[in-house]
């Protein structure tokens, strides 16, 4: 068991490589955290409108008044729809957490955050914002929104590509956007820890360039 955490650490610690872009970064992914997940924040732009707009219910969602930002996550279908405190999550649930389950991702508008929040963000340039959109829409299974009761009273869950384990957790989702977008980050990425870390290390202002 000691190794996992010391390989996700070691894993955080190993950069990929970024995509040469010469734009300036002028529009910001934030992450926010929970207990052992991370989420990104999307600002409600156009391009955020008009990648999610063909979703069944999306457009719905991102209409509602005072949406300012869309939270998207990825994650174990059994485990991440459990509404509730983790005490609800069914020992089944999280048996196949860690042994392989089929994925969903789960969208939800939002309104301004509270700067008091200090939220890690993420800068991108137009480029680099497309190609994170791009990574996200394609994480996408079935378009059709799941009957499932979510967290709150407009969030979706969908289908989503990709299994589940505790190797390819949430947060190692997480990394495969940032990479994607041509942002350095760890290479793997499984703990919160593993996320923050990474963060700290490559995308942190005033520390190194995205």
């Amino acid at each position: 068991m000691f190794c996992y955490p010391c390989a996700a650490i070691v894993g955080s610690l190993v950069p990929s490589a970024r995509i040469a872009d010469d734009g300036r970064p002028n529009l910001q992914v934030l992450l926010i955290a929970g207990p052992i997940h991370y989420d990104f924040i999307l600002p409600l732009d156009d391009a955020t409108r008009t990648a999610f707009a063909d979703l069944p219910d999306a457009a719905l969602l991102m209409g509602l008044d005072g949406a300012q930002n869309l939270l998207v996550g990825w994650g174990a279908h059994d485990f991440y729809t459990t509404v509730g405190a983790y005490g609800d999550v069914t020992a089944q649930a999280a048996w196949r957490g860690l042994t392989g389950d089929s994925s969903v991702i789960r969208l939800d508008a939002v309104g301004a955050v509270p700067p008091e929040l200090e939220l890690r963000s993420l800068a991108m340039t137009d480029a680099q914002y497309a190609r994170f959109l791009s990574a996200l829409r394609a994480t996408f299974g079935d378009e059709r929104p799941l009957a499932t009761p979510g967290f709150t009273d407009t969030d979706l869950f969908y289908p989503a590509k990709g299994r589940f384990n505790g190797f390819r957790t949430c947060n190692v989702w997480v990394g495969e956007m940032i990479r994607a977008a041509g942002l350095r980050f760890g290479l793997w990425t499984p703990l919160p820890l593993s996320v923050s870390l990474s963060h700290w290390l490559y995308q942190s202002a005033g520390r190194t360039a995205n």
